[in-house]
């Protein structure tokens, strides 16, 4: 009975942390919120005069800041390398003393290691450490409570560039973080060990793409929202996981590949009877549309203003693009949405139209799971159908055209 007991509490120690803190990040910083189109960019396993130094001159050059997440027994031996990460507003902070997942030490040596970690880091420094972050992003109960005991915060991640990996190209890494990078993202890449020259290729042209998209990189101290992860968190992340597995299952993807984009979109045929537009034209149900949905968390963190601006500015521009580059959307009569969301798209220029009972019932409830999973406390509109037709979306969002489709468009 002893030996069950010990080995159930082994058990205990590497699978309640495992699932609570290193999968669902209880407790950890692993983002911020969705609002401004700022990143954490962070570097682990440094640092180290062969990689260090270009990585260091490829963030000066693009005017970026990161953290850096060290090795103690490195930063001892290249004290000047930290010394400039500082010097040009990176925040260093501790990753290990020893290179180890937190499962194969003892529970004694996951505890001390995090100590040792930070205040090694921090004789290099002369700061006091803020947040550790362990080789691989392991833990186990050890592990936090020598977190605890250093005085730091864990630190996890929202993007990794899996730039370790053997099958990861330069070119591999970038794409994985142009399609995945959202506002509010903490991104993992290494400035040392079997990461560290594929991130110095990757990274001159990562950094421009940001720019150009309107990004930058703060330290993660500095990046807005980023606090430990709640229960309401792990909520939240759960139904982003939901909204891209229904996305998986219905052909649905977000509009040019990328996630920090206000809509996804689909082609499918259109699901109601008899609908009316306002410049003469109608809809039949089974014509070909293509319906659009919202990015939940983006809309949420951004709000109702910034969310019209950026997608008048930028977004249903981006999809006006699919729309007239794609040969499976050349056929596509009208763009739709179903939601409660009709006040935002009307100043969108959608027409707004009422809904079957037995949709709206639907639609309502489902408004209501996700104000429960998003945290938003306003009541829900009633949904509605929100509804152009393809010339008049491509008029208002694609390349200028000569006239406009229709009498209704010109009272725009």
């Amino acid at each position: 009975m002893g030996r069950r007991r010990w080995v159930a509490a082994l058990l205990a120690s590497l699978a309640l942390p495992s699932l609570l803190v290193q999968v669902g990040n209880l407790g950890l910083v692993r983002e911020g919120r969705r609002a401004r189109r700022e990143v954490a960019l962070t570097f682990d396993d440094g640092p180290d005069p062969r990689s260090t130094p270009r990585v260091l001159d490829a963030l000066q050059a693009a005017g970026m800041r990161a953290t850096f997440f060290v090795l103690a027994p490195s930063a001892r031996a290249y004290p000047g390398l930290i010394r400039r990460m500082l010097a040009e507003g990176h925040q260093v902070e501790a990753h290990a003393e020893r290179h180890h997942h937190a499962w194969a030490r003892t529970p004694w040596g996951a505890f001390l290691d995090p100590l040792r970690a930070v205040r090694g880091v921090a004789e290099v420094t002369g700061r006091p450490g803020r947040f550790h972050r362990p080789p691989h992003g392991a833990y186990t109960l050890a592990t936090v409570l020598g977190q605890w005991a250093a005085g730091v915060r864990g630190a996890h991640w929202s993007l990794e560039g899996r730039d370790w990996h053997p099958a990861f190209s330069s070119a591999r890494v970038r794409a994985r973080l142009s399609e995945r990078l959202v506002p509010g993202a903490v991104i993992v890449l290494h400035d040392a060990g079997p990461g560290g020259p594929t991130t110095v290729e990757t990274l001159p042209g990562l950094l421009a793409e940001l720019r150009e998209r309107g990004y930058r990189s703060v330290p993660l101290s500095e990046l807005p929202g980023a606090a430990p992860q709640r229960w309401s968190d792990l909520r939240r992340r759960a139904f982003i996981r939901l909204d891209a597995a229904f996305d998986r299952l219905g052909g649905v993807r977000f509009a040019g590949g990328r996630r920090d984009n206000l809509f996804r979109i689909a082609r499918v045929p259109f699901p109601l009877d008899g609908v009316k537009l306002g410049d003469g034209g109608g809809l039949r149900r089974g014509a070909p549309a293509l319906e659009f949905h919202v990015n939940n968390p983006l809309l949420v963190d951004l709000g109702p203003r910034a969310s019209v601006l950026q997608a008048r500015r930028s977004d249903f521009p981006v999809v006006a693009r699919e729309l007239q580059t794609r040969p499976e959307l050349a056929d596509v009569e009208a763009v739709f949405c179903l939601s409660a969301l009709s006040p935002l798209l009307g100043l969108l220029g959608f027409e707004n139209l009422d809904l079957p009972p037995a949709y709206t019932r639907r639609l309502q409830r489902w408004a209501g799971v996700l104000r429960f999973a998003y945290g938003s406390a306003a009541r829900a509109q009633a949904p509605r159908l929100s509804v152009l037709s393809r010339a008049e979306f491509l008029w208002r969002y694609g390349p200028p055209l000569e006239d406009p489709p229709g009498a209704y468009t010109a009272q725009r």
